[in-house]
């Protein structure tokens, strides 16, 4: 713990870090010749693999927010106004999938959100493939008016 504290950030860390090398040292298989050698080259390690995660972490963490800053990436900075028109659109597409007849909306959450595939459906419900197919469209054509009629 004392070679972690004079090397470590934080005294959780050192902690952390004190359990991961006792955790390591309980699978070793064998005995060294060197024990104290041994424990205190794996403590090295450690610190030395903690020590390019947090690296690696960084670098990533920046390329993110240099991307998010600059306009550019796949993510957008969370916004409330963006959060609560999410959220409205997904009320939206509830209240039409309420709208559906049970089968139709059972068979479709089924296939798009657990997806199971058209024949399991069938045999689940006892109807054909093209029944399933059939419910599967309506869902999505009715879905598709009312999120259209929505805008």
């Amino acid at each position: 713990m004392a070679f972690f504290m004079r090397r470590a950030a934080s005294h959780s860390d050192a902690e952390d870090m004190t359990q991961e090398l006792f955790a390591k040292l309980a699978t070793a298989q064998g005995s060294p010749d060197n024990a104290d050698a041994y424990i205190f080259q794996m403590a090295a390690n450690l610190l030395r693999d903690r020590s390019r995660r947090e690296k690696v972490r960084a670098s990533y963490r920046a390329s993110v927010h240099a991307g998010v800053g600059a306009g550019g990436g796949d993510l957008e900075p969370l916004d409330p106004a963006r959060v609560l028109l999410g959220r409205e659109s997904l009320g939206a597409v509830s209240d039409a999938l309420r709208e559906l007849p049970d089968r139709t909306r059972a068979i479709f959450l089924l296939f798009r959100l657990e997806g199971m595939k058209q024949s399991e459906l069938a045999a689940l419900y006892g109807v054909s493939v093209s029944a399933v197919q059939k419910h599967i469209l309506k869902a999505m054509t009715h879905l598709t008016r009312r999120v259209r009629a929505g805008e």
